[in-house]
C-alpha cells in the first residue's frame, strides 16, 4: 500500500472507531501531520481530558498514553507502539519515591509528569516544564521533593525561595547536548534567538536567550518580532515551528534526538485502529490514586 493509501485507510478507520489522535511535538514529522491535535505534554493531557472522541491513540512514549488514561479512565485508550518508553521514567519507582519521602516528611512531593504511574500515585502533584515554577509555587509548604529530572529541578529551584529535594535523573537526549554545538550554530546564525529546554544542562540555559518547554517556545515566537531561531531541544520541535511558521527559520542547537519518540509508524497506527489494541490499561487504585496528582497538574498554572 503507498503512503497515500496508508493515510486515507486510517482517516477511514478513525471514523469508524470513533477516534481522535494525539501526538507529541517530538513525533516525526509524518505522524504530527496525521495527529488531529500536535501539543506538549500539558496540552496533551488536557486534550486527552476533554475530548469528546470514544478512542484516544496516543503517538508518544508510554508515560504519556498512562497519563491519558488516568485523565480519561471512560475511554479507550490505544498506544500503538508499546515499545516506546522513555528511560527518564524508568530512573524513578515508587519505593525509592517513598524512601525519600520519609527522609523528608515535611515536604511536598512535585513529581514530572515523565514518570511512571504508580510513581505518579504517591505524590502530591504532577507538572510539565511548560508549568513546573508554577506548580511548585502553588503547592502549600516551603520544602518540596521535586523528580526525577535534575536539570528541571535545578532550573525551578533557582526561580524559588523554596527549599528543593531534586532527585538525580536525567533525559538522556537533553542531558547530553553538546555546548559546543550551540556555540558554532550561534556562530553561523549570530541573528538567531536561541531557545532551550529546562532538561537541558545549566550551561546551555547561560548561552540561551530564553528556557522554555515546548509549549512556552511555541508561544515566544508567536510574539517575537525575530526570524530565526536556534532550538534546544527534541529535534522534532525544530518540524512543529516550521509547520506552525513558515514566514521563519528554525535549526536544532545540535543532535537533541530521542530514538523512543521516533518509532511511531503510519502502519502502526493504522493496525492498531484495526485491532483496536494495544490498550494502555493500569491498576485502578494506582490510577484513581494517580488522578489527584495529574489533575493538579492540568489546574495550576499555564
Amino acid at each position: 500500500m503507498t503512503a497515500s493509501g496508508i493515510l486515507h485507510e486510517i482517516e477511514e478507520w478513525k471514523a469508524r472507531r470513533n477516534a481522535v489522535i494525539l501526538a507529541h511535538s517530538y513525533q516525526p514529522p509524518v505522524i504530527q501531520d496525521m495527529a488531529d491535535f500536535v501539543g506538549d505534554s500539558l496540552e496533551l493531557s488536557r486534550e486527552a481530558a476533554s475530548a469528546d472522541e470514544a478512542v484516544i491513540l496516543f503517538c508518544g512514549v508510554r508515560f504519556m498514553a498512562e497519563t491519558a488514561h488516568i485523565l480519561a479512565p471512560r475511554k479507550t485508550v490505544l498506544f500503538p507502539e508499546p515499545a516506546a518508553g522513555c528511560p527518564l521514567a524508568d530512573c524513578i519507582d515508587a519505593p525509592s519515591l517513598k524512601t525519600l519521602q520519609e527522609m523528608h516528611p515535611d515536604a511536598l512531593t512535585v513529581l514530572y509528569v515523565n514518570s511512571p504511574a504508580d510513581v505518579k500515585a504517591e505524590s502530591y502533584a504532577c507538572c510539565t516544564s511548560a508549568n513546573a515554577l508554577e506548580v511548585v509555587r502553588g503547592i502549600p509548604g516551603d520544602e518540596v521533593i521535586f523528580a526525577p529530572d535534575r536539570n528541571l529541578g535545578t532550573w525551578v529551584s533557582r526561580q524559588t525561595d523554596k527549599k528543593l529535594h531534586i532527585w538525580n535523573g536525567a533525559c538522556r537526549p537533553h542531558s547530553q547536548a553538546d555546548l559546543d554545538d550551540l556555540k558554532k550554530i550561534r556562530s553561523e546564525w549570530p541573528d538567531a534567538v536561541i531557545l532551550v529546554h529546562p532538561e537541558t544542562p545549566p550551561p546551555m540555559w547561560d548561552l540561551s536567550d530564553e528556557v522554555l518547554g515546548t509549549g512556552g517556545m511555541i508561544r515566544f515566537v508567536d510574539r517575537s518580532d525575530a526570524r530565526r531561531f536556534i532550538i534546544g531541544t527534541e529535534e522534532g520541535m525544530v518540524y512543529r515551528l516550521s509547520t506552525l511558521f513558515p514566514d521563519r527559520e528554525f535549526r536544532a542547537a545540535g543532535k537533541i534526538f530521542c530514538p523512543n519518540m521516533k518509532v511511531t509508524t503510519p502502519e502502526k497506527v493504522l493496525r492498531s485502529l484495526k485491532d483496536m489494541g494495544p490498550v494502555v490499561k493500569l491498576d485502578a487504585d494506582i490510577r484513581e490514586r494517580a488522578f489527584a496528582s495529574v489533575s493538579r497538574m492540568t489546574e495550576i498554572g499555564s
